[in-house]
This record gives C-alpha cells, sequence and structure tokens, in this order.
C-alpha cells in the first residue's frame, strides 16, 4: 500500500481561489470586452449621428445664409422697386404736367386762331359788304345809264324818223320833177335813211346788251360773295 502524501490543503484552497478569481477575471474581461465593443458600436453610431447632424446643420446654416441672401436681394430689389416707382410717378407727373401746358397752348392757339379766323372773316364780310354796296352803286349806276341810252336811242329814233318823214315827203315831192335817169341812177333816199336808223338802232342795242351783261355780272360776284360770306360763318 502507497503512503498517502500529505495535502496542504492551505495552499490548496488558495489556489482555488485563485482559479475562482481568474474565472471571475476572465468572465469581467469578456463582459468588459463586450462593453467595449458595444460601447464602439454606439460610439460609431453616435459618430455617424453627429456626422449626419452637422450635415443637417451646415445645410441649415447654407440655407439660413442662402436665405438672408435672398431675403437681402429680396430687400433690395424691393428698394429699387420703391425708388423706381417714385421715378416712374415723378416722371409721370412730369409728363402730364407738359401735356398739361401743351394742351393749354393748343387751346390758346386755337382760340387765336379762331380770333384771328374771325377777325378775318369780320374784315373779309366788312370787304364784301363794302363791295357788295359799290356793286349795287355801279348797278344802279349802269341802270340809269342804260335807261338814259334808252330813252336817248328812242329819242334818236324818234328824231331819225320825224328826219326820215320829211326827208322823205321832200324826197317824194322832188321825184315827180326828176327825170327817170336820174331816179334810175341816184339811190333812193328812204333806203338810205331805213339803212342809217337800221345801223344805229343795231349799235344802240349792242351798248344796251353790253350794259345788261355787265349788271349781270355784277349781279353774279355779289350772289357769289353772299354765298361765300354765308359758307365761311356756318363752317366757323
Amino acid at each position: 500500500m502507497k503512503k498517502l502524501t500529505a495535502v496542504d490543503l492551505t495552499k490548496l484552497v488558495k489556489d482555488f481561489i485563485q482559479l475562482e478569481h481568474l474565472d471571475e477575471t476572465s468572465r469581467l474581461l469578456k463582459i468588459a470586452q463586450n462593453k467595449e465593443k458595444q460601447l464602439i458600436e454606439e460610439r460609431d453610431t453616435l459618430l455617424e449621428t453627429v456626422k449626419g447632424l452637422q450635415q443637417t446643420l451646415q445645410q441649415q446654416c447654407d440655407l439660413r445664409v442662402e436665405n438672408e441672401r435672398l431675403k437681402n436681394e429680396a430687400l433690395h430689389m424691393k428698394k429699387e422697386n420703391k425708388a423706381q416707382s417714385k421715378e416712374s410717378n415723378i416722371r409721370l407727373q412730369r409728363i402730364a404736367a407738359e401735356m398739361k401746358a401743351l394742351q393749354d397752348q393748343h387751346q390758346r392757339e386755337l382760340e387765336d386762331c379762331d380770333k384771328e379766323t374771325q377777325r378775318k372773316l369780320d374784315a373779309k364780310e366788312t370787304e364784301l359788304k363794302v363791295a357788295h354796296e359799290r356793286n349795287e352803286w355801279a348797278l344802279e349806276e349802269m341802270r340809269r345809264q342804260m335807261r338814259e341810252k334808252e330813252k336817248e336811242m328812242q329819242s334818236q329814233i324818234i328824231k331819225l324818223q320825224m328826219e326820215f318823214g320829211a326827208k322823205l315827203a321832200r324826197a317824194q315831192s322832188m321825184s315827180t320833177k326828176s327825170q327817170p335817169q336820174t331816179q334810175a341812177s341816184a339811190p333812193h333816199p328812204q333806203n338810205i335813211f331805213k339803212r342809217k336808223l337800221q345801223f344805229i338802232q343795231e349799235e344802240k342795242n349792242k351798248e344796251i346788251e353790253a350794259l345788261r351783261q355787265r349788271v349781270r355780272e355784277l349781279e353774279q360776284q355779289n350772289l357769289h360773295g353772299l354765298m361765300d360770306s354765308r359758307l365761311k360763318r356756318r363752317k366757323n
């Protein structure tokens, strides 16, 4: 029978305790490693989240900058539009004032033109009236002359007829005493007086017709003058 060796229980218990400590350490190390891995994953996740947040913040900052720029541009455009609107209003007021001045000037020119036209019409009417009165006087004078000519012609005709009658009577009394040869060679006194009387009547008729034609022309001129004056007054 073998001899049993003595066992150091104290050492054994101590080793056992150390083994338990080692197991606990391994377990705690494993737990720590797992925890570290979990923390690393959480860190990476957080880093990604932070990175996303940073990008979002950067985009928001960029948007804010862009919005501020657009806002400033809109404000600037608003100011420019306001200034342009004010300038346009001033320009429109100036144009309206110029148009008003031109309209007033045009109205004055029209009034002056109307006054000048009326003055010319009045002067023309006065001139026509004077010419009409002068023509009326000339017509009356020509009518008087024509009457005098007619009276003169009638007097001459009567005188010639009396002379013709007296000469015809003498010629007839003398014809009985004359020889046939003398009567054949000399022109008949009755024919001479007839031709003379006819010539005088034709000349007087020509003079009277000329006076009548002149009277008609003057009357026509007066009629045209009055019609022109009336038409001008109607147009005015």
